[in-house]
């Protein structure tokens, strides 16, 4: 299936029937967009500022990744479900902008580095990594979901 061939589906779709004609529904959908961009925001800054010895110092940083993650998985769950939701409203517009694709682009890399890269190496006692491969791991993660976060406030303004 072509890719504009599901957004024109998308957008003639029962959901975006109903985000269309019920603004209240698609306010209460946003508002756990935005509860899940909290989320998962805040569990990505605890565990990278937590591998870079900022916060919670006293606490190994194992415990830490392994509590944000969990927090983090739940988070993107609501963020896909509210996001495709949402996006329903205005599927052949957002086709045709450029910083929804960066915004996708983005997200995929997030998920993809955190899943495939991350969590497996830091999977293992942190004590047994080099320094320079636990910050380098926390600060590629903060740059990725900051430019996800950045293009996906942008897509607003494009």
């Amino acid at each position: 299936m072509e890719i504009l061939s599901f957004f024109e589906w998308l957008d003639t779709s029962f959901l975006a029937t109903i985000s269309k004609a019920y603004g209240g529904t698609f306010a209460v959908i946003q508002m756990f967009h935005l509860l899940g961009l909290a989320v998962m925001g805040g569990m990505v800054l605890l565990s990278d500022l937590r591998l870079l010895g900022i916060v919670m110092r006293d606490v190994p940083s194992e415990i830490v990744v392994e509590n944000t993650n969990r927090w983090f998985t739940i988070a993107l769950i609501v963020l896909i479900a509210t996001g495709i939701f949402m996006s329903s409203a205005v599927a052949l517009k957002l086709y045709y902008n450029e910083m929804f694709w960066g915004k996708m682009i983005g997200l995929l890399i997030g998920v993809l580095f955190v899943y495939f890269i991350k969590r497996p190496l830091l999977s293992q006692d942190h004590s047994t990594l080099k320094p320079s491969t636990i910050r380098s791991v926390a600060i590629t993660s903060i740059i990725i979901w900051f430019s996800v976060a950045a293009s996906g406030r942008w897509i607003g303004f494009s």
